[in-house]
């Protein structure tokens, strides 16, 4: 993927707008600057705020989390991928969602080190593995909107939930897909 560009400094002469504070294992706060590419690291020994701008031109990055490893991950909603900044690289990673327009809200990881995404517009859970860049998609039965995607770890495979309009979906199985449930 491409380098990313880092600028230094707590300051900035545009306007900058948060969606999401995250704090990593050690503390250090993570602003995802929805305005424009933008994700800012406070450092929280040294109250130094250092700026990493992502590849994808004014992808709009918000909702971030951090996994197990201490890497932010966070959507990117008019870049239409997913993020991946690791703190020790220092370095931003993006993959492409394959449905254009999925305008992902949300990412979560799962034990199996897979990332998966709600769409916003498109209707699709989709879920990614960072080790090879392959997404699998899988189109919900019914106009969701869905945005949070939250992963339950106990099951083997993972099962997958997803909270929107009153709706419940499950990922039973890799094979099977997904079935919508009302809640």
């Amino acid at each position: 993927m491409g380098e990313s560009r880092i600028v230094q400094g707590s300051r900035t002469t545009a306007p900058s707008t948060s969606y999401g504070i995250p704090a990593d294992h050690d503390n250090n706060l993570y602003l995802l600057d929805f305005s424009s590419s933008n994700i800012g690291k406070l450092d929280a020994k040294t109250g130094k705020l250092t700026v990493y701008r992502s590849p994808i031109p004014n992808s709009r990055p918000r909702r971030g989390r951090v996994d197990e490893q201490n890497r932010l991950w966070f959507a990117e909603y008019a870049g239409n991928a997913i993020g991946m900044f690791d703190p020790k690289t220092e370095k931003i990673q993006e993959w492409v969602l394959p449905t254009p327009w999925g305008q992902p809200y949300d990412v979560v990881t799962d034990k199996n080190g897979e990332a998966w995404t709600g769409s916003m517009l498109s209707d699709r859970v989709s879920r990614l593995d960072p080790k090879t860049g392959e997404f699998v998609e899988y189109l919900l039965p019914k106009t969701t909107n869905i945005r949070r995607v939250f992963v339950d770890n106990s099951t083997s495979p993972v099962t997958l939930l997803g909270r929107q309009q009153s709706r419940r979906v499950d990922r039973q199985s890799r094979t099977d897909g997904l079935n919508i449930a009302p809640s």
